[in-house]
């Protein structure tokens, strides 16, 4: 019952449409106590043959009537009821959403993929579904239940509702107990369903792999055992619920014993008419409908909380980033970094260390060193994924904490180096970020990102389906579309993070002079491992274990001892290597 006062504040919020709904609620159960009340009538005057059969008829059409009625106000509250609940299952789906969205990468380390669909979809259905049928059950049980004890018991005989009712107290006590049992197995099961959801997830996303590696009989050995635990706890989930019925049943029996034999007895001294007594055990027949809903308003409503504590957990998790109050000025503006020291939460040394540079619009700084140096990670920062403890980063002299977040980030372009198409059209991939733009200027930032021609090969050129995450295209052609996608924006900030390792040194080459004319007045940051692809920067900073090891444009640094002189003598050795071994091939053919 718990589940209700954790959503009061939606029942207070939706108080016509619930009101609605019990008030007519109501009025059905009191319309359903005519029909026995009729027929202890049509009972007594048959027996005493009191009764014609115009009588007969006009109190069949009365209860005819009665039915009529009851069905078309069932329709009315359903649409009030249900709407309200679904209204609800909305509304929980988009704050849902606005929470995954509002999270940084550290929130996805500790959340799997498939947990997060789980209660995006199960749970908010099982809540939604005890906001719906749940305060239906306890209004119509409860409404329905009580009219029914008091018409028995002031209308034919206190003293045999007295007896009908006495195994119900051992009944609602077993289902209390019940009922604490099913929350938790319910909890256990929808957690196993998440782990099921999640590996399905991955083996899909990753079936390209597995089929690479052979691996179809191992994952699917995998999926079988988290089938089998997911089928195993909602087997403990049926098993207490398989006791609901029985339990109900076997008090509704007892009850029905208990009034045959006292209410015979009531018959056989005169204190109870034969009529009476029928009309007495329809009405205790009516009583099986509240005593069932009782017990399956308990089933669901306790599934429903334990899906509402999953949902809340997440929900209740504050942001890692605190969202600023400040707007920057629409103008280009100066990007100060200043980082003292940056750890990652739960991290025993920095990932960076001592970082100082400063970026004018319409210059460009490269990031280069070796894997783990924490070029990505100074990228994450600028984005504001993680915020900074020692230091800050100012845009217009304004420190990013205080800037808020949407107006930041609209502020930025960004390429990652692992790129992300939708199953959807080319053209809709660029567009991402303006899905108003034209064709002509979606046409424009495919050029510059040297993808239009690729495009145009393709069966339905820029109307072509990529597949799920881009599936039939090469990861050179995934890269461009997300560079397109990124310079359709016409942001301020560019940042490519490795974006240009899977073109070609002719396509880079080409790809850098589009972006070197593109981003005039325009700040552009690029991490790359080739350094070929920073050779138009203002500035290049050669990160080691998280600091900055040397730093200076692409020629003195190539004549500078240090990493990026060796790196780069052997990135040159490795393309003159390949044009020889291009060369023979031309030469053999």
């Amino acid at each position: 019952m718990r589940l209700f006062k954790q959503l009061s504040w939606y029942f207070i919020r939706e108080w016509r449409r619930y009101l609605g709904a019990v008030f007519l609620l109501i009025i059905i159960a009191l319309l359903q106590l005519l029909p026995p009340k009729i027929v202890g009538i049509i009972v007594d005057g048959a027996t005493a043959q009191r009764m014609h059969a115009s009588g007969v008829v006009m109190w069949v059409g009365v209860m005819l009537l009665t039915a009529v009625v009851v069905y078309l106000l069932r329709y009315v509250w359903r649409v009030l009821l249900f709407g309200a609940s679904y209204q609800l299952a909305v509304e929980l789906r988009q704050d849902f959403y606005r929470q995954l969205s509002r999270q940084p990468p550290e929130f996805y380390l500790r959340h799997r993929t498939g947990d997060l669909i789980a209660r995006a979809t199960n749970d908010v259905d099982r809540v939604v579904f005890a906001a719906g049928e749940g305060v239906l059950t306890l209004v119509d049980s409860l409404v329905m239940g009580m009219a029914v004890l008091i018409v028995m018991s002031t209308q034919i005989s206190w003293q045999l509702t007295l007896l009908a009712l006495l195994p119900m107290p051992v009944m609602a006590v077993v289902i209390k107990r019940y009922g604490d049992q099913l929350h938790q197995r319910f909890k256990a099961a929808q957690a196993a369903f998440s782990s099921l959801n999640d590996q399905t997830q991955q083996s899909l996303t990753s079936i390209r792999m597995i089929k690479a590696f052979g691996l179809e009989d191992n994952q699917s050995g995998q999926f079988a055992a988290a089938a089998r635990d997911t089928g195993q706890k909602n087997l403990r989930v049926a098993r207490v619920d398989a006791r609901f019925d029985p339990t109900i049943y076997i008090a509704i029996g007892m009850s029905n014993l208990l009034t045959f034999v006292g209410g015979s007895w009531l018959v056989w001294h005169g204190q109870l008419t034969l009529g009476q007594l029928t009309s007495f055990v329809m009405y205790l027949g009516l009583m099986i409908w509240p005593m069932l809903a009782l017990a399956w308003m308990f089933n669901i409503v306790e599934r429903g909380s334990a899906a509402w504590s999953r949902i809340r957990s997440l929900l209740a998790e504050m942001p890692g980033v605190e969202d600023g109050t400040k707007v920057p000025p629409t103008d280009r503006g100066q990007l100060q970094i200043s980082v003292r020291e940056f750890s990652y939460p739960g991290a025993n040394r920095p990932s960076l260390k001592h970082i100082n540079v400063s970026l004018r619009p319409g210059q460009m700084l490269g990031l280069c060193g070796p894997t783990g140096a924490g070029k990505s990670t100074l990228l994450s920062i600028i984005q504001r994924h993680f915020d900074i403890a020692q230091g800050d980063i100012r845009f217009h002299g304004i420190p990013l904490t205080q800037l808020r977040l949407d107006s930041w980030r609209s502020r930025l372009a960004v390429v990652s180096q692992t790129p992300f198409l939708f199953s959807d059209s080319v053209a809709n991939n660029i567009a991402l970020g303006r899905p108003g733009a034209s064709q002509h200027d979606i046409e424009q930032a495919a050029k510059l990102a040297w993808v239009h021609d690729d495009i145009l090969r393709l069966p339905q050129g820029y109307s072509t389906e990529v597949g799920e995450r881009g599936v039939m295209l090469s990861g050179g052609q995934k890269q461009r579309i997300s560079i397109a996608r990124a310079l359709l924006l016409n942001a301020e900030i560019l940042i490519l993070d490795d974006a240009l390792s899977a073109v070609d040194g002719r396509t880079e080459h080409q790809i850098l002079q589009n972006l070197r004319r593109w981003g005039e007045g325009r700040t552009i940051i690029i991490a790359a491992h080739r350094l070929s692809a920073l050779s138009e920067a203002n500035e290049i900073l050669v990160m080691q274990k998280g600091t900055v090891a040397q730093r200076g444009q692409h020629e003195s640094l190539a004549a500078m001892p240090g990493w990026y002189q060796e790196m780069y003598r052997y990135q040159q050795l490795e393309a003159a290597l390949d044009e020889d071994e291009i060369g023979k091939e031309t030469g053999n053919e």
